[in-house]
């Protein structure tokens, strides 16, 4: 199995705002959802996917494990009350969201514990979030790069994460994008509208179809149904060598998430 390259991010959305998302992205024929416990609307969309009468076996649903359930006797009962929450008996991916801040519990620790939840078969897949170098080898150390499906960060235009990228696809780990439109500022980047115009395209299609082009997963969000089918579209953008050359000059290793007490020490 491997990680759906498009999806729908629910970050920030809650209740009906998240219900009328995933419900409306559904319908336009997305089938890879992205949430998290700490997101506190897992219950929302699942009660969207149960409405939506898609069958389980279609659908790709992703959560993570957030940093208060890392500990080996939470992990487990946190991953099945999620699952409740969802509707499902499984999820195909389960995430570190973040790793334990002052190494308070194990790389060792938890990802023992994702594997477990893996045989339980709670999981079809184990991955991590927010990771460094360093704590991918900890990560590979503890369970093999093989067991690893995903490591989802913080990649746009303006933050390319290149040396965590690169030490990614050594070991076979697949790279998740999130915040790909860096909150909306890449859209307003010149290089970013002129290549769009030449495309007639938007700049968001620019940028996911970009991300997508180098082999990352995308997971944009939206409230509005123009911009999820839009969004959808870019799937079928295909931009030019001299396209992705020109997005390549962008990255200003401008970090947007960088949470005080929760951010590891990143890699520049």
């Amino acid at each position: 199995m491997s990680v759906p390259a498009f999806g729908l991010g629910t970050f920030r959305l809650q209740d009906q705002v998240v219900i009328d998302s995933v419900s409306q992205a559904l319908k336009l024929g997305y089938r890879a959802i992205d949430t998290a416990q700490i997101y506190e609307n897992e219950a929302a969309v699942g009660q969207a996917i149960a409405q939506s009468g898609i069958k389980r076996d279609e659908l790709f649903i992703t959560t993570k494990i957030w940093i208060a359930n890392l500990a080996q006797e939470k992990l487990i009962p946190s991953l099945q009350e999620s699952l409740q929450k969802l509707q499902t008996d499984y999820v195909d991916l389960t995430l570190i969201h973040w790793p334990s801040p002052n190494d308070e519990v194990s790389v060792a620790e938890f990802m023992a514990e994702l594997i477990k939840a893996k045989e339980m078969g709670l999981t079809r897949q184990i991955g991590i979030s927010n990771f460094t170098i360093d704590l991918m080898k900890q990560a590979i150390a503890a369970v093999g790069a093989e067991a690893i499906a995903t490591n989802q960060i913080e990649l746009s235009p303006l933050l390319q994460n290149r040396k965590v990228v690169e030490f990614a696809k050594e070991n076979g780990i697949a790279i998740t994008s999130y915040m790909t439109l860096a909150y909306g500022k890449a859209l307003e980047e010149t290089i970013i509208k002129a290549i769009a115009e030449q495309h007639n395209a938007t700049p968001a299609q620019v940028i996911l179809s970009w991300a997508m082009q180098l082999g990352y997963n995308v997971i944009p969000s939206s409230t509005k149904e123009i911009n999820l089918a839009s969004n959808l579209l870019a799937q079928e953008l295909r931009l030019s060598a001299e396209d992705m050359a020109l997005i390549a000059t962008l990255d200003q290793g401008e970090r947007l998430v960088n949470p005080d007490g929760l951010a590891p020490k990143w890699d520049v």
